[in-house]
Protein backbone atom coordinates (compact mmCIF):
# COMPACT_ATOMS: atom_id res chain seq x y z
CA UNK A 1 0.00 0.00 0.00
CA UNK A 2 1.33 3.39 -0.85
CA UNK A 3 0.65 5.84 1.95
CA UNK A 4 1.38 9.50 2.34
CA UNK A 5 1.93 10.95 5.78
CA UNK A 6 -0.55 13.82 6.14
CA UNK A 7 -0.76 16.60 8.70
CA UNK A 8 -3.69 18.85 9.34
CA UNK A 9 -3.26 21.12 6.27
CA UNK A 10 0.38 20.04 5.77
CA UNK A 11 1.85 17.10 3.86
CA UNK A 12 5.27 15.44 4.06
CA UNK A 13 7.41 15.67 0.96
CA UNK A 14 10.48 13.73 1.96
CA UNK A 15 11.07 11.65 4.12
CA UNK A 16 11.24 10.07 17.85
CA UNK A 17 11.46 10.28 24.32
CA UNK A 18 8.94 7.51 23.77
CA UNK A 19 8.73 4.31 25.76
CA UNK A 20 7.37 1.25 24.00
CA UNK A 21 3.86 0.49 25.10
CA UNK A 22 3.48 -2.69 27.12
CA UNK A 23 1.86 -5.58 25.34
CA UNK A 24 -0.36 -7.96 27.27
CA UNK A 25 0.54 -11.61 26.78
CA UNK A 26 0.39 -12.67 23.17
CA UNK A 27 -1.96 -9.90 22.07
CA UNK A 28 -0.82 -8.00 18.99
CA UNK A 29 -0.51 -4.22 19.20
CA UNK A 30 -3.33 -2.30 17.56
CA UNK A 31 -3.08 -1.80 13.82
CA UNK A 32 -2.22 1.66 12.50
CA UNK A 33 -5.18 3.20 10.68
CA UNK A 34 -5.33 5.70 7.86
CA UNK A 35 -7.69 8.70 7.81
CA UNK A 36 -10.40 6.49 6.29
CA UNK A 37 -10.13 4.06 9.24
CA UNK A 38 -8.50 1.30 7.17
CA UNK A 39 -5.44 -0.67 8.32
CA UNK A 40 -2.11 0.31 6.85
CA UNK A 41 -0.68 -2.59 4.87
CA UNK A 42 2.99 -3.34 4.35
CA UNK A 43 4.76 -3.13 0.98
CA UNK A 44 4.14 -1.60 -2.44
CA UNK A 45 5.98 -0.25 -5.46
CA UNK A 46 5.54 2.74 -7.80
CA UNK A 47 7.16 4.47 -10.72
CA UNK A 48 7.94 7.91 -9.26
CA UNK A 49 10.88 9.53 -11.01
CA UNK A 50 12.12 11.59 -8.05
CA UNK A 51 15.00 10.41 -5.90
CA UNK A 52 14.73 11.94 -2.40
CA UNK A 53 17.83 12.27 -0.24
CA UNK A 54 16.53 14.02 2.88
CA UNK A 55 13.36 13.80 4.91
CA UNK A 56 11.65 17.20 4.83
CA UNK A 57 8.10 18.51 4.94
CA UNK A 58 6.48 19.92 1.81
CA UNK A 59 6.08 23.67 2.34
CA UNK A 60 2.92 23.97 0.26
CA UNK A 61 -0.15 22.47 1.90
CA UNK A 62 -1.86 21.95 -1.46
CA UNK A 63 0.82 19.53 -2.69
CA UNK A 64 0.92 15.86 -1.79
CA UNK A 65 4.27 14.59 -0.65
CA UNK A 66 5.92 11.46 -1.95
CA UNK A 67 4.19 8.23 -0.98
CA UNK A 68 5.97 5.96 1.50
CA UNK A 69 5.86 2.24 2.17
CA UNK A 70 6.15 0.57 5.55
CA UNK A 71 8.06 -2.68 6.08
CA UNK A 72 7.43 -4.18 9.53
CA UNK A 73 10.21 -6.10 11.26
CA UNK A 74 8.02 -9.17 10.77
CA UNK A 75 7.05 -8.83 7.09
CA UNK A 76 4.82 -11.93 7.15
CA UNK A 77 2.22 -10.13 9.28
CA UNK A 78 1.21 -7.69 6.51
CA UNK A 79 -0.50 -5.17 8.82
CA UNK A 80 1.43 -2.20 10.21
CA UNK A 81 0.97 -2.23 14.00
CA UNK A 82 1.48 0.46 16.63
CA UNK A 83 4.72 0.43 18.67
CA UNK A 84 6.47 -2.11 16.45
CA UNK A 85 9.72 -1.65 14.55
CA UNK A 86 9.36 -0.84 10.87
CA UNK A 87 11.29 0.61 7.98
CA UNK A 88 9.88 3.63 6.15
CA UNK A 89 10.79 4.02 2.51
CA UNK A 90 9.88 6.57 -0.12
CA UNK A 91 8.01 4.82 -2.84
CA UNK A 92 10.40 6.23 -5.44
CA UNK A 93 12.13 4.85 -8.52
CA UNK A 94 14.67 2.09 -7.97
CA UNK A 95 17.21 3.85 -10.20
CA UNK A 96 18.23 6.10 -7.28
CA UNK A 97 21.94 6.06 -6.50
CA UNK A 98 21.12 5.41 -2.85
CA UNK A 99 18.36 3.66 -0.98
CA UNK A 100 15.18 5.63 -0.23
CA UNK A 101 14.82 3.89 3.17
CA UNK A 102 14.69 6.41 6.02
CA UNK A 103 17.46 6.38 8.61
CA UNK A 104 18.74 8.47 11.49
CA UNK A 105 21.76 10.37 10.20
CA UNK A 106 24.89 11.06 12.23
CA UNK A 107 24.56 13.83 14.81
CA UNK A 108 25.02 17.21 13.11
CA UNK A 109 27.18 19.12 15.59
CA UNK A 110 26.82 22.40 13.69
CA UNK A 111 23.01 22.26 13.87
CA UNK A 112 22.94 20.36 17.18
CA UNK A 113 20.44 17.90 15.69
CA UNK A 114 19.86 14.26 14.86
CA UNK A 115 18.29 14.57 11.39
CA UNK A 116 16.46 11.98 9.31
CA UNK A 117 17.75 11.19 5.86
CA UNK A 118 17.62 8.36 3.33
CA UNK A 119 20.18 5.70 2.46
CA UNK A 120 19.08 3.17 5.07
CA UNK A 121 18.87 -0.60 4.76
CA UNK A 122 15.51 -2.30 4.49
CA UNK A 123 15.03 -5.35 6.72
CA UNK A 124 17.96 -7.25 8.25
CA UNK A 125 17.15 -6.29 11.89
CA UNK A 126 20.18 -6.15 14.18
CA UNK A 127 22.98 -3.91 15.47
CA UNK A 128 24.12 -2.81 12.00
CA UNK A 129 20.69 -1.53 11.01
CA UNK A 130 19.63 0.17 14.27
CA UNK A 131 19.34 3.60 12.61
CA UNK A 132 16.82 2.32 10.04
CA UNK A 133 13.97 1.36 12.39
CA UNK A 134 11.10 3.60 13.47
CA UNK A 135 7.74 3.11 15.19
CA UNK A 136 4.29 4.61 14.87
CA UNK A 137 2.67 5.48 18.22
CA UNK A 138 -0.80 6.78 19.11
CA UNK A 139 -0.73 10.53 19.81
CA UNK A 140 -3.85 12.48 20.84
CA UNK A 141 -6.17 10.56 18.53
CA UNK A 142 -3.73 10.55 15.63
CA UNK A 143 -0.14 9.29 15.43
CA UNK A 144 3.48 10.30 15.86
CA UNK A 145 6.69 8.78 14.56
CA UNK A 146 9.21 7.53 17.11
CA UNK A 147 12.84 6.53 16.82
CA UNK A 148 13.34 3.87 19.50
CA UNK A 149 14.51 0.67 17.80
CA UNK A 150 14.16 -2.64 19.61
CA UNK A 151 15.59 -4.86 16.86
CA UNK A 152 18.75 -5.58 18.88
CA UNK A 153 18.32 -6.99 22.40
CA UNK A 154 21.81 -6.02 23.60
CA UNK A 155 22.11 -2.63 21.86
CA UNK A 156 21.40 0.65 23.64
CA UNK A 157 20.09 3.43 21.47
CA UNK A 158 18.27 6.72 21.53
CA UNK A 159 14.55 6.89 22.15
CA UNK A 160 13.02 10.14 20.93
CA UNK A 161 10.04 11.46 19.09
CA UNK A 162 10.39 12.66 15.53
CA UNK A 163 9.63 16.34 15.20
CA UNK A 164 10.34 19.25 12.87
CA UNK A 165 13.60 21.24 12.82
CA UNK A 166 13.50 24.40 10.72
CA UNK A 167 16.77 25.50 9.14
CA UNK A 168 16.92 28.14 6.41
CA UNK A 169 13.18 27.83 5.82
CA UNK A 170 13.42 24.07 5.27
CA UNK A 171 11.30 21.94 7.62
CA UNK A 172 13.41 18.82 8.25
CA UNK A 173 12.39 15.81 10.28
CA UNK A 174 14.68 15.37 13.29
CA UNK A 175 14.69 13.87 16.78
CA UNK A 176 12.79 16.22 19.05
CA UNK A 177 11.11 16.73 22.41
CA UNK A 178 8.07 17.99 20.50
CA UNK A 179 6.42 15.23 18.46
CA UNK A 180 5.22 15.81 14.92
CA UNK A 181 1.56 14.73 14.66
CA UNK A 182 0.84 12.67 11.54
CA UNK A 183 -2.06 10.89 9.89
CA UNK A 184 -2.00 8.50 6.95
CA UNK A 185 -3.76 8.71 3.62
CA UNK A 186 -3.97 5.91 1.09
CA UNK A 187 -2.96 7.02 -2.38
Amino acid sequence: MRSTLVLPSLILLFAFIATPLPVNGNASPDPVLDIAGKQLRAGSKSNNKKCPLDVVQEQHSFKNGLPVTFSPVNPKKGVVRESTDLNIKFDAATSCAQSTVWKLDNFDAVLGQWLLTTGGVEGNPGPRTMRNWFKIEKFFGDYKLVYCPSVCNFCRGLCRDVGIFINGGVRRLALSDVPFKVVFKKV
